[in-house]
C-alpha cells in the first residue's frame, strides 16, 4: 500500500510504517527480544509499534529499527538533496558567496 501524505493523518502513517516494519522482521526471522536488545527499544515500545498501538514514534527510534532491519538507506529518500539553483552562479559560473546582513 502507498501511503498518501496529503489524506493520511501522521498517525495513520505510523500504524502503516509499524506493520510494514513486522513484516519485515518476520521475514528477516527475528525476534522481538532481538530488535529490542540490538535497538535498545524496549519490547514495550516495539510491540506498541508493530500493533498500531503507538501514537508517536521519535525519529530516533525509528531511525535504529530501520537500521537494524537494513532499511536505514531509504531515509535519504525522506527529505533528498536539491539540484543547485541555476540562480546561485553568476554570469561566469562563479558561485554567488552568499550576503548575511550585520548583526546589531
Amino acid at each position: 500500500m502507498i501511503i498518501n501524505f496529503d489524506t493520511v493523518s501522521p498517525v495513520e502513517i505510523i500504524r502503516e510504517l509499524g506493520l510494514r516494519f513486522r513484516d519485515y522482521r518476520m521475514r528477516l526471522n527475528l525476534t522481538r527480544r532481538e530488535i529490542s536488545e540490538k535497538t535498545t527499544v524496549s519490547m514495550t515500545t516495539l510491540y506498541k509499534f508493530e500493533t498500531g498501538r503507538v501514537t508517536d514514534l521519535s525519529m530516533l527510534t525509528l531511525l535504529k529499527l530501520l537500521r537494524c532491519i537494513g532499511m536505514q538507506q531509504n531515509c535519504d529518500q525522506l527529505i533528498p538533496d536539491l539540484p543547485e539553483s541555476p540562480y546561485l552562479y553568476t554570469e561566469k559560473n562563479k558561485k554567488k558567496q552568499r550576503i548575511r546582513h550585520p548583526q546589531k
